[in-house]
C-alpha cells in the first residue's frame, strides 16, 4: 500500500536543489511519479506528485525536506493527494501558441477561452522575447480539447479573441510522440 502526496518546492535558483530534493525523496522511500520544475527569472519552482510507503504522514515528509541541508533556503508544502481523482481529462492533446506585443490581460483572455470551451491547460510556458524596446510575448499552452468539441470552432474563437487583444494565436494538435 502507498500514499500519494503532492509536494511543492520553490526558492531562489541554485545548482543541486533537484539532487537534494529527490534524494530526500529517495531516502524516504518515496517514489516520484510526475514532475515539473522551472526556474523563472532567479526563482525554482517545482511541483510533484510523489508515492509515499504506507504510513509516511505529509508532515513527516515536509519536514524532512525542510530540514535537508540541501533544501535550505526552499519554501516547501507537502498534502495528500487523492489518487482516487482521476489525472487525465477526457480528450485530444493541443498546443496553442500565442505571440504578440507584449501588455497585460493576453494570459487571463486566452485562457478565458479555453475555459469557457472546456478546455484543460495541461502547461503553460511563457516568455518576453525581442528586443527591449520592442518586447514580444510568447506564450506556448499545452491543452486537452474535449472530443465533443470541434477543434476548428476552437480556434476560430482563439482568433478572434487574439485580434481583440492584438496577438496571434495558433491552436495545432500536439504530436503524440513528444512528452
Amino acid at each position: 500500500m502507498t500514499t500519494e502526496f503532492a509536494v511543492w518546492t520553490v526558492g531562489a535558483d541554485r545548482p543541486g536543489i533537484v539532487a537534494a530534493v529527490t534524494g530526500v525523496l529517495f531516502d524516504m522511500g518515496c517514489n516520484l511519479k510526475d514532475c515539473s520544475m522551472t526556474v523563472l527569472s532567479t526563482h525554482f519552482a517545482m511541483v510533484m506528485r510523489v508515492e509515499g510507503p504506507d504510513g509516511l504522514a505529509p508532515e513527516a515528509l515536509q519536514a524532512e525536506l525542510a530540514g535537508a541541508e540541501g533544501c535550505a533556503g526552499l519554501s516547501v508544502d507537502v498534502h495528500p493527494a487523492d489518487a482516487g481523482v482521476p489525472i487525465v481529462v477526457e480528450g485530444d492533446p493541443y498546443l496553442v501558441s500565442v505571440y504578440g506585443s507584449d501588455h497585460p490581460g493576453i494570459v487571463h483572455k486566452i485562457s478565458t477561452v479555453l475555459a469557457e470551451n472546456s478546455v484543460n491547460i495541461t502547461d503553460v510556458n511563457t516568455r518576453v522575447i525581442g528586443e527591449d524596446d520592442e518586447p514580444v510575448y510568447a506564450m506556448l499552452l499545452e491543452v486537452t480539447v474535449p472530443r465533443h468539441l470541434d477543434p476548428t470552432d476552437l480556434d476560430g474563437a482563439l482568433q478572434a479573441t487574439a485580434a481583440e487583444v492584438g496577438v496571434e494565436a495558433s491552436l495545432h494538435p500536439a504530436d503524440a510522440d513528444v512528452m
